[in-house]
């Protein structure tokens, strides 16, 4: 590893090196497509939460710009990784699914089983939305599912959604324009024509290296969960590409990140009194596999109650998440309040001065409700 920096190492600076790889601190990104393309992959289940997270890192954007980028095909959303819905660049996620549709299948052989999905089911299912959207059409989830129900495909329980699922990751269908707060379903080679084409190697290599470019300092483990490849592909992917990059040594763990990253240990790493309100399942908190460096383990069940899965939004102050908060409409306006851990203190005043104009930022992105 190459040494760095003047500036001593503690979770305050890295997290703070992960808001400034993420695009959190600074300048930020000039279209809702290059922040994507820079993230790689945003997660993408709670929509509403999507647009602000791609909204936090657009200075001066609105939700429409937003829902703009998706409904021009700018900015898709499908299943690329974890069985998880992501924004991902339309250029990247033929390639992607190359590499983990197979084992996301696989993964779900024992679900489809029990869904009695098998794959003349999935053929079926694939020719009949395909007969519903080609040539430019598009079809609410409802509109497919009735299909599936003419052609003897049910879609009780989950069935119908698998079904969707599966014929994504597939590289059959992706979800397209948006229609209020739900998406059409389109066909992947309609909407998007322009896909890049990787081997797995390469295609690996490049994942891992853009990855640990916009969320460094990161692991080799990080990456590996995040994107659902086995370690020791990441590993052999690893050796490839960190002559791009800076390795860092921080209790026992080597971390990666970009060279301009690393570069902030030398000039002054910013966002020391930045606060930050951040969506639920934002890539800040999630895209670890190790979230410890910027979340006290003494409160990750504050983020996630139970384990559920279900990440509540978070405050973020100086690279370390300090509380929650939640947001709420009432007679025409948005409530924004701040449940900091502290409950006892709460938020230091200037910590809150700043928390405030977060929320109304936010009631700003958001536009008229």
């Amino acid at each position: 590893m190459r040494p760095t920096g003047r500036a001593r190492l503690s979770r305050g600076i890295l997290g703070r090196l992960r808001l400034a790889s993420q695009g959190l601190a600074g300048s930020g990104f000039r279209s809702a497509a290059a922040a994507v393309r820079w993230m790689t992959a945003m997660q993408a289940q709670d929509l509403q939460a999507a647009l602000w997270a791609v909204g936090q890192r657009l200075p001066g954007s609105r939700a429409a710009d937003v829902r703009g980028a998706i409904d021009r095909g700018e900015i898709v959303r499908s299943w690329p990784m974890r069985g998880t819905l992501h924004l991902v660049a339309p250029e990247d996620l033929r390639w992607m699914l190359s590499i983990t549709s197979g084992r996301l299948i696989r993964g779900l052989a024992g679900r489809h089983r029990e869904l009695g999905i098998t794959a003349a089911d999935l053929h079926v299912a694939g020719d009949t939305a395909l007969q519903l959207v080609s040539g430019g059409a598009a079809a609410s989830r409802a509109e497919l599912f009735q299909a599936f129900e003419r052609a003897g495909q049910s879609t009780a329980g989950q069935r119908g959604i698998h079904l969707l699922g599966a014929l994504c990751q597939q590289g059959r269908l992706v979800l397209g324009p948006l229609a209020g707060n739900q998406q059409l379903v389109v066909a992947f080679d309609d909407w998007i024509t322009g896909s890049r084409t990787l081997d797995r190697a390469d295609g690996v290599a490049e994942w891992l290296l853009r990855y640990l470019r916009s969320h460094g300092p990161a692991t080799e483990r990080d990456f590996s969960w995040w994107s659902g490849i086995p370690l020791t592909e990441v590993r052999a992917a690893l050796a490839r590409v960190k002559d791009q990059l800076v390795g860092l040594g921080f209790e026992g763990t080597a971390y990666w990140l970009s060279p301009e990253t690393a570069a902030l240990l030398e000039d002054g790493v910013p966002a020391g009194r930045l606060v930050l309100a951040l969506p639920g399942f934002d890539e800040f908190v999630l895209g670890y596999t190790d979230r410890s460096l910027v979340l006290p383990p003494q409160h990750a069940d504050k983020i996630v109650p139970g384990g559920n899965g279900v990440f509540r939004k978070t405050i973020v102050s100086g690279g370390q998440v300090v509380g929650t908060w939640e947001a709420s409409r009432s007679r025409g306006s948005m409530m924004v309040v701040s449940q900091p851990f502290d409950d006892v203190n709460g938020l230091r005043p200037a910590a809150q001065r700043s928390f405030e104009l977060q929320a109304a930022k936010y009631r700003r992105f958001l536009g008229p409700l």
